[in-house]
């Protein structure tokens, strides 16, 4: 067994830890850390195992050509590791909020249905109180898609999140 480590990165999606603390961490901890930015294992063993990273565009361009590699069983895998129930975004209030969540919850059940898996968008650069339309404009125009398109565009999602993820996890706290 190995022992525990003082210097353990956080587990959360946004906890930001700084790359010179990332890149010194043991492998195990960076894995762990890296598992909750995309949920493939070889996405993560991959990314830790080539630290240290001299500056954060390195490992964001890292975890992308990563990304780009993966098979479909390892989208499926990280796709398994998502938020299967969706949650009220923060950013949605005021008259037809529970109508639009209403109508976002059963968007998902249907994009599920139709796709066996659950559905993922990057909401980086979108502004709180613009979040839900983007999700149920998104999930509207994505369920017209075939199956093979939408495992393109998911995966370029999943891309993105992953990457808005390890930038926030890779952030100097202070």
């Amino acid at each position: 067994m190995r022992p525990q480590s003082r210097d353990v990165l956080p587990q959360g999606r946004t906890a930001g830890v700084g790359l010179d603390r990332f890149n010194t961490v043991p492998r195990d901890d960076a894995e762990a850390a890296l598992l909750t930015c995309c949920g493939c294992e070889r996405w993560a063993q991959r990314i830790a195992a080539h630290r240290p990273y001299p500056d954060l565009e390195s490992l964001l361009a890292a975890s992308d050509e990563a990304c780009y590699d993966l098979t479909p069983s390892e989208v499926d895998e990280a796709l398994a590791r998502e938020s299967v129930s969706p949650r009220p975004l923060a950013g949605a209030r005021g008259p037809g909020t529970l109508a639009a969540h209403t109508a976002l919850r059963a968007a998902h059940a249907e994009y599920e249905r139709r796709f066996r898996h659950v559905f993922v968008i990057c909401l980086d650069g979108y502004r709180e109180d613009e979040q839900l339309d983007q999700v149920l404009s998104a999930i509207r125009t994505r369920l017209g898609n075939d199956v093979d398109e939408e495992r393109v565009v998911t995966a370029d999602e999943l891309r993105r999140l992953t990457r808005g993820r390890l930038a926030r996890l890779a952030a100097s706290h202070r």
